[in-house]
């Protein structure tokens, strides 16, 4: 017998909340690989893994190479180097995946600059919210510890949103798996630039030790990145979004940091100041106050993620006047994985 409608929203409940819960531990599992591989040296193996043999299964999205490489270069590339490389300089993943969130509100203000889209009145509460936020944090990051690191992860957030903007001004989410083909082809850009900066910022000697004694941890961390975390992640929270409405689903979204800062606790001891943890609500709240919809509103298809553990969180936006080829109707602006 079919499950009736209650069965099937408890399952799917179930099914986002362990989304953000592998998305949330992802941070961890990405800060274990770092330990024993370069950073750059392991984001080039990572996308290798989510890439192939993912590029022969996945149709190619309806896009021009040009526009499929730009958002590979800032939604995968460029954020990811940067996520990585803030973590191996010391960023804590509990606190990076809270502070990556301002990825969703500084989506808001790029659209407002560059595609011209209006944001509401709650959208930039949401954004002087979250800035507050973020200078909390790093008044208290910098009490303790250097604030390169947060530095570097806030640029991750900028490249993220340049990212989300590329993918909503290609129009690249239209048909069902769109989403997945762009995280799987517009990754195909990152392997090379990759390895090319492990081979002049880490050097061939650190690649070659990193190689040949390869860790059983890093190994699992690859798996857990790039097929747990991206592609089986991504590949639940896609079909969730094909069965409601994205405001049902996108808050679950905000259990991500949650989760990482649990996971963090347990696994590296981590424990944020008391201006850290302050910021953190802050700028949680404003990410919160940016996604609330109001009811009734009209949206466009879920964008995509890109291969990372970082949540889908949809930003709806009022265009002011549509550029040419442009719907004048609700967007949506999301992270398109993800560390993430």
């Amino acid at each position: 017998m079919a499950p009736n409608d209650e069965d099937m929203r408890r399952r799917d409940t179930a099914l986002a909340v362990l989304v953000a819960l592998i998305w949330g531990t992802n941070f961890v599992a990405i800060r274990t690989g770092i330990d024993s591989v370069p950073p750059f040296l392991f984001l080039a193996v990572r996308f290798l893994v989510v890439c192939v043999p993912a590029v022969f299964l996945v149709r190619r999205p309806a896009l021009p190479w040009r526009d499929l490489a730009l958002i590979g270069l800032f939604t995968s590339l460029g954020q990811f180097a940067l996520m990585y490389l803030a973590l191996h300089l010391g960023m804590p993943p509990g606190l990076a995946s809270l502070v990556l969130q301002a990825q969703v509100l500084l989506t808001v203000v790029i659209a407002a600059l560059w595609l011209r889209e209006r944001p509401s009145t709650a959208q930039r509460l949401g954004v002087a919210l979250g800035g507050a936020g973020l200078l909390t944090i790093a008044v208290g990051r910098g009490m303790s510890a250097p604030l390169l690191p947060l530095v570097v992860l806030v640029l991750a957030a900028v490249s993220w949103a340049v990212g989300n903007v590329l993918t909503r001004r290609a129009g690249a989410l239209t048909g069902p798996g769109a989403g997945l083909g762009v995280t799987v082809w517009s990754g195909l850009v990152v392997p090379l630039p990759a390895l090319a900066l492990s081979f002049v910022v880490e050097g061939p000697t650190a690649i070659g030790a990193a190689l040949s004694h390869l860790q059983w941890q890093a190994v699992a961390s690859t798996a857990y990145t790039a097929y747990l975390s991206s592609l089986v992640g991504y590949g639940i929270w896609n079909t969730l979004l094909s069965r409601h409405p994205v405001a049902k689903v996108t808050p679950f979204a905000m259990l991500v940091p949650v989760f990482g800062l649990v996971a963090a606790a347990v696994a590296f001891h981590e424990r944020p100041n008391a201006l850290e943890l302050a910021g953190g609500l802050a700028l949680l709240a404003g990410v919160g106050v940016a996604v609330l919809r109001r009811r009734g509103g009209v949206t466009a298809p879920p964008p995509a993620v890109p291969a990372d553990a970082s949540p889908v969180l949809a930003v709806d936006v009022e265009p002011a006047a549509a550029p040419a080829g442009e719907p004048a109707h609700l967007a949506q602006l999301a992270p398109t994985h993800g560390a993430r």
